[in-house]
């Protein structure tokens, strides 16, 4: 497999979504080695701490209570899982595995979110119990997607055991970046051998300047635009009782395709 840094994103991902599959099954009981945290978290050392921002430090009159996302056992369990067998080696696209299986390892366990119940009469939270839950996988995916736009090359070092910059005036990339070593093939025309199907006939959007407009999405070949008639439910009323009544219109849409 190469190393470009569409693989790098796809180590990231796979790696945050077992975490996050198996915390979650924690929580759920469905899993016979674990369940979810009950009270504080336990400061340990190495990467499976969990780090209390000031911000959530608790004072007298909270408590540590519920049902807590048990992320160490997902983040020990991850790592058994995906990165065993690539323990004893330390060639570039191991390292680079590794290193993109923490990051996306840690969009996990640094976005721990505390939620809180409040406790007291009449509303008055005067005590509230606290627990941690993950974030949402979109969460996720979206602080790797971030990492995936940054996303820095890299070189073997000469001891053989690491990596460095490509460019000795770019800086090292942190735990949490995404990193690669081979430029991305060209994925506007189809090619068998890399499994790009290419770009041409894909829609896309005038209107849009992010990765979907036409302008990027085909390429600068320029696209077609033809008009399509689609049907959707209009002037919906509801019937009592209980029924929603709608009539069917008609409507014109002009869409775009990369030439």
């Amino acid at each position: 497999m190469t190393n470009t840094r569409e693989t790098g994103f796809v180590n990231a991902i796979t790696a945050a979504g077992v975490t996050y599959s198996i915390t979650r099954a924690c929580t759920a009981g469905s899993l016979l080695e674990c369940s979810c945290e009950k009270g504080a978290p336990k400061p340990r050392r190495g990467r499976e701490s969990v780090t209390l921002p000031p911000s959530q430090v608790p004072t007298e009159r909270w408590q540590w209570g519920g049902c807590s996302d048990n992320v160490r056992f997902g983040l020990k369990k991850s790592r058994e899982f995906m990165d065993s067998r690539y323990r004893k080696r330390s060639d570039i696209k191991t390292l680079i595995k590794l290193h993109n299986h923490n990051a996306g390892r840690l969009a996990v366990k640094n976005n721990m979110k505390m939620e809180c119940k409040c406790h007291g009469l009449s509303g008055s939270c005067t005590l509230r119990t606290c627990w941690w839950r993950m974030p949402t996988f979109r969460e996720v995916g979206d602080r790797l997607r971030d990492r995936f736009e940054g996303a820095a090359k890299v070189i073997a070092s000469n001891d053989g055991d690491s990596f460095m910059p490509e460019s000795p005036s770019i800086k090292k990339p942190g735990k949490k970046d995404i990193i690669y070593s081979e430029e991305s093939p060209d994925f506007c025309s189809a090619n068998l051998k890399t499994g790009s199907l290419g770009t041409i006939g894909r829609q896309c959007n005038i209107s849009s300047a992010g990765t979907d407009s036409c302008d990027q999405l085909c390429c600068r070949r320029g696209y077609k635009e033809i008009s399509v008639r689609d049907t959707e439910n209009c002037n919906c009323q509801f019937k009592w009782c209980c029924e929603v009544i709608c009539e069917t219109c008609y409507v014109k849409r002009n869409i775009q395709t990369c030439l």
